[in-house]
């Protein structure tokens, strides 16, 4: 085949129906070069003539079917994609299609124009990153010496980012830098780590800190989330599987752990896998060995492994649900990472880095916090962690006003409603725990009404008026209880430093 100029990606239609192959043609034309063939000895010519990057073929053809062609195309010129058309529905036709051609997508009559178009975009693009890769491969033989110097460079980048004292950022007095200090001291030492504690306060970034402080450190670090997955797909993904093991397996499959082989595994959620998972990865981690779905031979693979739960998997075992002997496996070392509510001193500076990654995402510049601002998020108990903390920073960026300051009004309402004092352990407010304080009846309304008319002043920028109107008071009764309360010596900040966040 010789190269075209045409700047649209070449598309061979072939359908020996004559109307059908011109509304194929006339349908396609305005997004693709389009080439037509109306027999199995034309599409060939173009084939040796044109270069073509997606075929669409009829699978009913008179010579042979649509199916056989392309298995013939899979042979000569493997990087085209090949696409089937057929108003049939045959389950064999379709495997056959799958196994034997390489069939990128089997499309069925009637078919929707925007979604064959979608379609074929698509196969577009899976050509042109075919291309790519070939072109990089040719490089890297080309100069493998600089090839390599690249990828050392990323690895010694990856292991600066997740070191122990620069990656996992915290505060000067904070409670990590316990935990930071037992990372570093098991990580040299090829033993399993068991990571604990809730949801979002970053036990996969503990477990890169592992791996890039191991001597492991240039080898794969590769991550599964164990309770994302029904067993059987577990068990393809952490093993891998043979071409032809089940439904859909087309191709050998190389697993997780044979393709970290000499690094790290880090299994999270390790305590949502189901007991009959739990004995065969039991004997992974005994033998040493793994067996892909679907075939009869082990290989030996050299990982170590890392795991982390939100469970207790101490109660876990004692009740049944989690084997004694796989939890001894895995809790080599049990190291607790601790909620953000207990790490206060790290919000302020935690926060910071959050808005520095959200801001290079977002392309949005502000000056940062106000300190009214660092004072709500430290006072809010953060039942979501690090994770919800990231959320609410993203959402404040979104809403702030380009170069602006972000202010508190920009906060979610239970956050600016938060204290410490009475918060329970999902970060809301505790009415028992307002209850226990001590005083009068009328003193405990008063404190929760404190909390009200603060948190409304807030998110309209001690605008007065607003706050007033939004709970139902006159300007006067206001007034009287912010002298009541100590609220009334705040000023509201100008009109002009207001940010979009002001729900006045």
């Amino acid at each position: 085949m010789t190269e075209v100029s045409a700047t649209a990606p070449t598309i061979l239609v072939i359908d020996d129906e004559v109307r059908s192959l011109e509304s194929l043609a006339r349908i396609l034309d305005d997004d693709f070069d389009v080439r037509t063939a109306a027999t199995i000895r034309e599409a060939t010519e173009v084939l040796e003539t044109e270069w073509v990057q997606v075929i669409l073929c009829d699978q009913r053809m008179p010579e042979q079917t649509g199916v056989e062609f392309l298995k013939s195309v899979r042979t000569r010129w493997p990087d085209v994609i090949r696409i089937i058309v057929s108003g049939y529905t045959d389950a064999h036709d379709i495997i056959d299609g799958i196994n034997e051609a390489g069939i990128f997508q089997y499309i069925t009559k009637p078919w929707h124009p925007e979604s064959l178009i979608l379609t074929l975009k698509t196969a577009c693009r899976l050509y042109q990153l075919q291309r790519e890769n070939e072109l990089l491969a040719i490089e890297l033989k080309m100069s493998p010496a600089g090839a390599r110097q690249k990828v050392r460079d990323r690895r010694e980048q990856l292991r600066r980012d997740y070191d122990f004292d620069d990656g996992i950022i915290r505060g000067e007095e904070s409670p990590m830098n316990a935990v930071c200090e037992m990372l570093k001291q098991v990580a040299p030492y090829d033993v399993p780590v068991l990571l604990t504690g809730a949801s979002g306060t970053g036990k996969e970034l503990a477990a890169r800190a592992l791996h890039y402080g191991s001597l492991r450190w240039n080898k794969p670090f590769v991550v599964e989330n164990c309770g994302a997955l029904p067993d059987e797909l577990l068990e393809s993904e952490l093993f891998g599987h043979k071409r032809g093991a089940f439904t859909g397996a087309v191709e050998d499959h190389m697993g997780l752990f044979e393709r970290a082989n000499g690094g790290t595994v880090f299994l999270d959620e390790i305590g949502e896998v189901s007991p009959a998972f739990q004995v065969k990865l039991l004997r992974v981690l005994q033998e040493g060995e793994i067996r892909p779905v679907g075939s009869t031979r082990t290989r030996s693979v050299d990982i170590r492994v890392v795991a982390a739960t939100n469970r207790d998997l101490d109660e876990e075992v004692r009740a049944g649900r989690f084997r004694a002997d796989l939890y001894y496996r895995l809790a080599g070392m049990v190291i607790r990472i601790p909620d953000l509510k207990d790490r206060r001193s790290d919000i302020p500076v935690l926060a910071q880095a959050l808005l520095a990654r959200a801001v290079g995402q977002l392309g949005k510049q502000v000056t940062g916090f106000s300190r009214e601002a660092i004072d709500c998020m430290c006072n809010y108990n953060w039942p979501g962690n690090v994770r919800e903390m990231q959320n609410e920073i993203q959402q404040m960026l979104v809403m702030a006003h380009e170069g602006s300051e972000l202010g508190a009004d920009l906060l979610s309402r239970h956050i600016l409603r938060a204290d410490p004092a009475d918060a329970d352990e999902a970060g809301t407010m505790n009415v028992e725990a307002i209850a226990g304080i001590e005083g009068t009846l009328k003193e405990r309304i008063e404190a929760l009404e404190t909390r009200i008319i603060r948190e409304t002043l807030i998110r309209h920028r001690w605008n007065k008026s607003r706050a007033a109107r939004e709970l139902g008071l006159s300007r006067v009764g206001l007034r009287s209880k912010l002298e009541r309360y100590g609220l009334d010596n705040v000023k509201p900040l100008p009109a002009s430093r207001r940010s979009a966040g002001s729900t006045g």
